[in-house]
């Protein structure tokens, strides 16, 4: 068996089931989670129509760069949202969702052979997928805290030179998982320069854009190249699908984007990896990235949602309302004394609510003098139910919170 395996940690629902072992909730309560970050708005008939009517394609191998009408509808949508022109011959590639395409560019461009052993970088708290995705591609991962002075944004400064020599893969989240921050241009230059030093690539994992509360929509990584003189997108890849978007996460469909040459090692790559879009698949995808109506819908819902439970939840938690994303990344009350794991547990157990700690979502890590995990004192709530269920949860922790004040 491959030996790097053992090096992965439990995925945090995993950790999540633990912790809720031999725990009976409260009869009193129905069950709602807000602990998986999985879309629950309705899927919009015209993607399931688009999905059925083309269900001959299943008949056919499908080409593992997608054909050019699929590609087209990426570089459109990058057009629409961004201004951006890409070369849809090139510069994209379909994928089955950003989680599978993430992992695999890892695969692409870590070189395990390296001396010494090559690192890849992950804001830290984290989506759990780039840790795997560097053990598994036989380097080292370093974990760059958020700063919640600064609103979570990544503290790049705080890496030795000596691991941006070592770096290879740098995963970026924006907006962040959990966070919900978005990187600004200055932090996009400060990055692009690091790279131009020392070489590494960094995939912008950037699946929630779609999802924001600003008036300003998200900066891409791409939109963010072009404006700092980089139309090349050199060493640079986007990641983007359409599960938040479009609310279909069972259909498994993205895109990646940017630097032409890492796309034409990562097509060899994924020609050998079998993972091919099925033109059903595909076809869904054209009729879903040639609509932003309902996206326009989805954020509005959204939108409504944050607004009736963030200032529910603003007396009783650390929290604000996002910059994007649709998670709240809450600090739990003193009276807890940091400890998330028993807040969560006491607020299923008393509530019949779920909440991820966020502990669970971050590594424990030296900083200067302080071993600490950013994630410690913090739950992450997934706010994807319909509204009603979502303000009941939130005045089920209201009420939590309150008892335990007494």
């Amino acid at each position: 068996m491959n030996p790097l395996l053992s090096r992965l940690q439990p995925y945090p629902f995993e950790r999540l089931k633990q912790l809720f072992a031999g725990v009976t909730p409260s009869p009193e309560f129905p069950a709602i989670s807000l602990g998986i970050g999985e879309p629950k708005h309705a899927t919009p008939g015209f993607i399931k129509d688009a999905l059925s009517a083309s269900l001959g394609a299943l008949a056919a191998y499908p080409a593992t760069a997608g054909d050019l009408k699929l590609r087209t509808a990426f570089t459109g949508w990058l057009k629409t949202r961004y201004s951006l022109a890409l070369d849809p011959a090139t510069q994209v590639l379909p994928v089955n969702g950003s989680r599978e395409a993430l992992f695999s560019l890892a695969q692409t461009v870590v070189d395990p052979t390296a001396s010494p052993q090559p690192v890849v970088l992950s804001p830290n708290p984290f989506y759990q997928i780039y840790e795997g995705a560097a053990l598994l591609a036989g380097a080292e991962p370093y974990y760059v805290p958020s700063v919640p002075a600064r609103n979570f944004a990544v503290d790049w400064d705080s890496v030795p030179e000596e691991v941006w020599a070592r770096t290879q893969l740098v995963f970026v989240c924006s907006p962040g998982n959990p966070t919900g921050a978005v990187m600004a241009l200055d932090e996009w230059k400060k990055l692009f320069a690091l790279s131009d030093r020392h070489g590494f690539v960094i995939a912008a994992d950037e699946c929630y854009s779609e999802i924001y509360f600003r008036d300003e929509p998200p900066l891409s990584g791409l939109e963010a190249s072009v404006k700092l003189g980089r139309p090349d997108f050199r060493n640079l890849i986007a990641l983007t699908s359409l599960s938040k978007r479009s609310n279909v996460p069972g259909l498994r469909s993205g895109f990646v984007a940017g630097d032409a040459a890492i796309i034409k090692k990562f097509l060899l790559y994924r020609t050998y990896h079998g993972s091919a879009m099925s033109g059903a698949v595909a076809a869904a995808s054209i009729a879903a990235w040639g609509d932003e109506s309902h996206v326009v819908d989805n954020r509005a819902q959204y939108r409504a949602k944050f607004a009736a439970v963030t200032p529910l939840l603003e007396p009783v938690l650390d929290v604000r309302l996002p910059d994007a994303s649709f998670y709240l990344w809450a600090g739990v009350p003193e009276v807890w004394a940091g400890d998330d794991e028993a807040f969560a547990r006491e607020l299923y157990a008393q509530y019949n609510v779920t909440v991820l700690p966020g502990s669970y979502l971050a590594r424990e890590t030296t900083y200067g003098a302080h071993s600490t995990n950013p994630g410690r004192g913090r739950i992450r709530m997934a706010l994807v139910a319909e509204t009603a269920e979502c303000v009941e949860a939130a005045e089920r922790i209201v009420r939590f919170c309150k008892d335990a004040r007494r």
